[in-house]
């Protein structure tokens, strides 16, 4: 993507240089000798990111109250508890809340107000504005998935909500200008005896949204590169009277992308702390890691930048802490620090649930309908490195989607493959009734179903790049499955196509994995210039994951949604058998023998 034309980034970050020069924080005052030390006030920020839909502490999918391995809870409903506590603890004295994005889009209850009965229909106040308003946030960041049901509903979300929803590097396409709030700055008292103090909160949302989201920005909006726009904003927001400038961003400090270098950044937080002088704390999400604290030394200034992230779903509550004196009319910072809180500690909220306790209520009820009803029990706890019907239900129902669809046209006698990825380890189908709750614990995400044509040689460049997933183990060497992947590579980005016969051979390196690539049922090997039509999901085509030859124009795209296909196909068969669609097609191999 271009950037607006302008001052190139080296003037940009030089003017913010010398504008943040001035007020920066001294990490600890010079003292004359024999002079009383000087008079301390507090500020805590508390900080929530990637709560994804979660207000109760509910696993839709169990049906059950959530749990996991480590005894994590989630929910709104539980950082509501401890966001009073500390509130209570520090009354009369200055606290804020900031969430770092994501925040409409990940349970079944938020999809069931975008899809079942979107707000934008029915006019009902959303369950993540009802809960956030309670809590009374002082700002909240927008995240990539903020964009997955559209701008009409993001912008009724918006103006349901009692505090500001920032995006500094949102631009309207158009017009050049910022489509959403790009900062606040709040006057926050501390107290008596002291002048407000002037708190700069700058949002900056993902870059992404860009690919991962195309359908519904392309056109309308541009999202800049976010180390580009801090060092845009800070000296603005200093300039205009910020005595501290906090950062609520939605990116990782990693540094990486998974997707490739034509769009800024995915995960520059460090690098935004390193590079922007004037900054003095980054509150990060999108990730889903838990940084407790961290500090990055500003290259041009010196001074440290305090970051944390508080891993995911509202499970955990990052708290920042900072002291500050005024001297000669200015504020200073002299200590910062953050810790963590577990949200497993608490009782939910009472106000909270009673808020959206309808409304989640209304969900369970939905969520809990059969479809069908299943011969043998299919899990995907295997699906990662073994063929398994689970996954095999996803690719019948996507590429006979698309096989109708393409009937009479140029393409119907193409073979029609389907791209499909273990996006949960724990979900079941069980034997008997299978429910909404299985078919959505299955396909997690809001994916729509797309379709492009590949050749021969991409078919394999695309599946040597899904081989990656997997470490290289020697023949003869023992396998663990719980260590066969490489951790850096999300379960997300792997992917197992139907329609082809192949093997993958974790012994040999990466790129030189695809050791037998046929057509389906035969010993002939796939030409290079075969031509095959690819069933694959929008977050996949678009970009996502960075796959090679998938970035293309669509030879189908009706927005249906993969999650309701499959609901849909299930209903309209009554039995999930898989006789009708399971055929083992790929298998893991060392030299040739088959690692399972």
């Amino acid at each position: 993507m271009t950037s607006p034309s302008g001052p190139s980034r080296r003037q940009v970050l030089a003017a913010a240089a010398a504008a943040a020069a001035a007020p920066l924080i001294a990490a600890t005052p010079a003292r004359a000798a024999g002079r009383p030390p000087a008079r301390t006030w507090d500020l805590t920020l508390l900080g929530t990111s990637d709560t994804h839909g979660n207000v109760y502490n509910w696993d839709y999918y169990r049906d059950a109250e959530y749990d996991d391995s480590s005894q994590n809870d989630v929910g709104v409903a539980k950082l509501a508890t401890l966001i009073n506590q500390i509130r209570a603890e520090r009354r009369g004295k200055a606290t804020l809340v900031l969430d770092a994005g994501d925040t409409i889009q990940g349970t079944p209850l938020a999809t069931f107000y975008a899809k079942q009965e979107p707000i934008t229909s029915t006019g009902e106040k959303h369950p993540m504005a009802r809960a956030m308003n309670i809590i009374d946030y002082d700002a909240v960041t927008l995240g990539n998935h903020e964009f997955n049901y559209g701008l009409p509903l993001l912008d009724l979300w918006i103006r349901q909500l009692g505090f500001p929803a920032l995006a500094a590097n949102a631009v309207n396409a158009k017009t050049g200008k910022p489509a959403f709030t790009p900062y606040v700055i709040k006057k926050v008292s501390l107290g008596l005896a002291a002048p407000a103090l002037r708190v700069g909160i700058l949002g900056l949302t993902n870059p992404g949204v860009a690919i991962w989201d195309r359908g519904n920005v392309e056109g309308k909006l541009r999202f800049d590169d976010m180390i580009a726009t801090a060092a845009k904003y800070v000296p603005i927001m200093r300039q205009r009277g910020a005595d501290i400038v906090l950062i609520s961003a939605h990116g990782g400090d990693s540094g990486t992308s998974s997707y490739g270098p034509e769009l800024p950044n995915e995960n520059p937080v460090a690098l935004i702390a390193e590079q922007v002088p004037g900054i003095d704390a980054i509150l990060f999400g999108h990730a889903h890691n838990e940084v407790v604290e961290r500090f990055v030394t500003n290259k041009q200034t010196g001074q440290q930048v305090l970051l944390s992230e508080p891993s995911k779903w509202g499970q955990r509550l990052t708290r920042m802490d900072f002291t500050l004196t005024r001297e000669r009319g200015r504020w200073s910072i002299t200590t910062k620090s953050a810790t963590m809180l577990n949200t497993n500690t608490v009782v939910e909220d009472p106000k909270i649930l009673a808020a959206v306790r309808a409304q989640h209520k209304k969900t369970v009820a939905y969520v809990n309908q059969v479809v069908a009803r299943a011969t043998v029990e299919m899990s995907a706890v295997e699906s990662r490195y073994k063929d398994t019907p689970i996954l095999d239900f996803i690719n019948h129902v996507q590429a006979e989607t698309v096989t109708k669809a393409l009937a009479g046209t140029q393409y119907a006698d193409l073979p029609v493959l389907s791209q499909a990825s273990p996006f949960s380890r724990t979900a079941v189908f069980p034997a008997g009734d299978v429910k909404i709750r299985d078919v959505a614990g299955l396909y997690v995400f809001d994916n729509t179903l797309e379709a492009v044509v590949l050749s021969g040689a991409e078919v394999r460049a695309y599946l040597e790049y899904s081989a990656k997933y997997f470490n290289t183990v020697a023949p003869g060497a023992p396998v663990d499955p719980e260590q066969i992947s490489d951790p850096s590579v999300p379960d997300y980005n792997y992917d197992a196509l139907s329609g082809v016969d192949y093997d993958i051979d974790i012994a040999k390196p990466v790129g030189r994995r695809i050791t037998r690539l046929v057509l389906a049922g035969t010993d002939t090997p796939v030409a290079d210039d075969a031509q095959f039509v690819v069933a694959v999901n929008n977050y996949r085509r678009s970009g996502g994951g960075n796959f090679p030859g998938i970035v293309k124009t669509q030879v189908y795209n009706e927005q249906q949604e993969i999650r309701q296909l499959l609901i849909d196909w299930a209903q309209a068969k009554g039995m999930i058998d898989p006789a009708d669609f399971f055929q083992p097609n790929w298998r893991l191999v060392r030299e040739g023998v088959p690692v399972f």
